[in-house]
């Protein structure tokens, strides 16, 4: 049986340690919490602080920054970026290649369609299309 952690050297010369999460084994670094009934696949990325609730799904190669939260139920799709900070809602979906800047929110139930840019700091709620509604 093969290890259930790996370390990371970061930018800045420390190394982080991360563990495979039980439910796809994506890497989880010391300190994330991230519930057991949440999908993590391989190759994405959950940084310390971060927090992924149940029933969320991290998609292969997606990167969940520190102090992020991603609630019940949401789906983060493959190579997604959520940035440091930034809140996904219950039930929101962030699409292919999307990236959430630093801080920003997204509505319980939005849609963030593929390839957008949400803006550090930006509220962002939709329809159920996905188009952007004004705050």
């Amino acid at each position: 049986m093969g290890k259930n952690y790996i370390d990371i050297e970061d930018d800045k010369g420390q190394t982080l340690r991360y563990r495979k999460h039980v439910n796809g084994r994506g890497l989880i670094a010391h300190g994330a919490k991230v519930d057991a009934d949440a999908i993590v696949e391989a190759g994405a990325y959950i940084e310390p602080h971060a927090h992924v609730a149940a029933g969320a799904h991290i998609a292969r190669g997606a990167w969940i920054e520190r102090d992020a939260q991603v609630g019940p139920g949401a789906i983060i799709d493959a190579h997604a970026h959520i940035g440091h900070g930034a809140v996904i809602g219950q039930g929101a979906r962030i699409g292919v290649r999307t990236t959430v800047g630093e801080g920003a929110s997204i509505a319980r139930g939005a849609r963030i369609g593929d390839d957008e840019i949400v803006h550090p700091g930006m509220r962002i709620s939709t329809d159920r299309k996905g188009l952007w509604l004004a705050a």
